[in-house]
């Protein structure tokens, strides 16, 4: 049996500015936007990696949500504690640098991880905490 990953969501509260950071400053590619009942999904991708996508979706994508529970989404993600991504780099200082450069917010530069890694964290437009990893040498 094989099992690959194919897509994973990450909640955004304003598209236009999450397409700003997942494809202009990240460069990953468009591969559908569409709207349903008020709310719109994006998936974007790497094009090294044409069969995962990252659906950038509502906070609460459910038309029969309450408000009440709309709301405690919004607050949730403007607090940073919904979801993240953890993407892998062959230059992770590079990276760190060029989405440093384009004004996210940064959560840790560059450091050595004990655990074999070398890795850097920002924020993304929405809160969501974007992770970048690049496995040390030797």
């Amino acid at each position: 049996m094989d099992i690959n990953l194919s897509q994973c969501f990450i909640a955004v509260d304003d598209h236009d500015e999450a397409l700003g950071f997942y494809r202009d400053v990240l460069g990953m590619e468009v591969r559908d936007d569409v709207g349903f009942e008020g709310m719109r999904w994006v998936t974007v991708g790497s094009p090294a990696q044409p069969g995962v996508d990252i659906v950038l979706e509502p906070p609460l994508a459910d038309p029969n949500a309450s408000a009440a529970d709309r709301e405690a989404m919004a607050e949730l993600l403007a607090k940073g504690h919904l979801r993240g991504l953890v993407l892998a780099t062959d230059d992770v200082d590079a990276t760190f640098e060029h989405v440093r450069a384009a004004g996210a917010e940064v959560l840790q530069e560059p450091v050595d991880q004990p655990y074999g890694v070398r890795d850097c964290a920002f924020r993304d437009p929405a809160g969501n905490m974007v992770r970048f990893r690049q496995p040390r040498n030797g």
